[in-house]
Formats: structure tokens, sequence, C-alpha cells
């Protein structure tokens, strides 16, 4: 299987680990978990630079603030009472979705993100809560709002960069708030056909203050439901209004057909899935339909 790769290294520092990729010319690759490179057998690869001893794997919290490491697996994720109590539980019960028990254990969050697939389990849930993705390079560390992150399928913007971790800030504290993570697969733990993420807060008016929804697997990247979220802001939260949100963003989504769904189906499931979001966000929120 990985009879093409001549070299496989393991620094002990971010840096030594860029020098060694830059300094190996094409071919090279940063792997933690390697669910995703043993998957995609590509025999461009020439060497790989293991970067699990880089002391990447945690989970922090600093008052309204969490970073999580690139190297944090899956099962860390579903696991960790910190991202239990982060957004309702969003981002624990996406890593639950993402492949079966070996795999969590295995899986890393950068390596979900770098690997910039379409049908990224965590891209969604993250996207909905505005993430930003920091990065390391040979000029230093940047930050990149992850809605920037993804340029087109498989394509990122590390450009060479190495994952260092994901920083997310507590989403506005007004209101009640409910979220939730919708996920169409084959099987339960297969990759998804469509995936939504959505949160929604609501005043004591039963009126939405703010919204947010993201969609993976219909376009080329990850999306945010933009025209949905500004549709459902300042109106009052009824069963209307969520048909309404969820048919805008059914129609804003660019999905593509292949062998595990045709376009069309995704079209469709992307309205089905966004609706049954709203709703648990609504009755998350202490408002149910």
């Amino acid at each position: 299987m990985f009879d093409h790769i001549h070299a496989f290294e393991r620094p002990r520092t971010i840096e030594e680990a860029l020098r060694l990729l830059h300094e190996g010319g094409e071919g090279g690759r940063f792997v933690a978990g390697g669910t995703d490179v043993i998957v995609q057998a590509d025999r461009s690869i020439r060497f790989l630079v293991d970067i699990t001893r880089l002391g990447l794997s945690y989970i922090r919290r600093d008052q309204d603030k969490w970073s999580i490491g690139a190297t944090t697996t899956m099962a860390e994720l579903e696991n960790s009472p910190a991202i239990r109590a982060l957004a309702g539980g969003i981002l624990a019960k996406a890593a639950s979705t993402c492949g079966s028990v070996q795999i969590r254990n295995k899986a890393t969050l950068g390596g979900n993100l770098a690997n910039a697939s379409p049908a990224a389990d965590m891209a969604t849930p993250l996207l909905a809560l505005d993430a930003v993705a920091i990065v390391a390079g040979p000029a230093g560390r940047r930050s990149i709002p992850l809605a920037e992150f993804f340029s087109a399928p498989g394509k990122s913007s590390l450009d060479g960069a190495l994952l260092v971790e994901v920083v997310i800030t507590a989403p506005p504290r007004a209101g009640r708030a409910g979220w939730s993570f919708q996920k169409l697969g084959r099987t339960q733990s297969d990759i998804s056909l469509v995936s939504v993420a959505a949160g929604l807060a609501v005043d004591p008016q039963n009126c939405v203050q703010w919204a947010r929804m993201a969609l993976g697997a219909v376009a080329p990247t990850p999306v945010r439901a933009l025209n949905a979220e500004q549709l459902l802001a300042g109106r009052r939260l009824e069963k209307s209004l969520v048909e309404e949100a969820a048919a805008q963003a059914a129609r804003d989504v660019s999905p593509l057909g292949d062998v595990r769904a045709s376009a069309g189906y995704r079209r469709e499931m992307s309205g089905v899935l966004a609706r049954r979001a709203l709703a648990e966000c609504a009755s998350e929120a202490g408002r149910p339909l």
C-alpha cells in the first residue's frame, strides 16, 4: 500500500515539521491519524511527516474561548465534557458520527479539515460556530476564518502550512439559544450525503435574535447558508418561518451528483435537514414548533 513512500519523518517541533516538509520538495504530506491518506492511496505522495509528537492534542477553555489542537481525535471531542458544554454539544455530536469507533480513535480534527472534503463532518458545526483556523508556516502563524479556509474539493488555504489549532469564541449570550447537527448518510457511520449544522437564539417575544446555518456535501466546499440566516433574523419564530428558511437554504446550495447521490436528491434533502435542524434549535431554545 505504501511502497511508493520513501521516507517517514517524526519531528518533535512545529518548526522541524515545516522544515522537513519544505526541504523534501514535491510529494510531501503531513499525517496524523492517517485515515484519509490510507483511503486516498495517492501515489504522488513520496514522504510523510508525522505530526503526532508536536503536542497538538488538547482541548483548552479560557473563559469564552475554546482552543482545540489539530491532532485531537474525534473520540476525544466526542467524550470531552468541555466540548459537550459548547453550543449544545454540537461538536461532540458531529464527532460521534465520524466513522466507526476505531476510526474515531485515530481520525483527527486537523485531518478532517485539512483534507478539505465538501462532506467533512466537522466543517459544518465549526462554520456555524464562526471558528477560526490557526496555521503555522515559514513566515509564522496566521489566523484564517473557517469560512475562508476551503477553496475547492480537496483544496484549502494551507498552501504548505500546518494547521495547528481551531479556535472558537462562544456565541452571543443574548436570548435563549438552541443548536442542532443533522447528518444523512447511507449508514450511521458513513460519510455524509448531506449535513446541516444550525443555531439560533430567541428573545422573550419569540423573535429570532441571531441565526447560523452551514451545510456540507452540497457544494464544492462546506458553506454557510447566509441568505437563510438573514431571512430568520429579527422575525418571529414560527413553523412557517422555518419552512421558508429551509426552502431558501435548499435554493442556495449547488450540489453535484456522484455515485452516492444525485444532485437533485442532495438539494431536496438540504431543505429537509435544514427544516429538522431549525425545528430542533427551536425546541432546544424552549420554543417548540
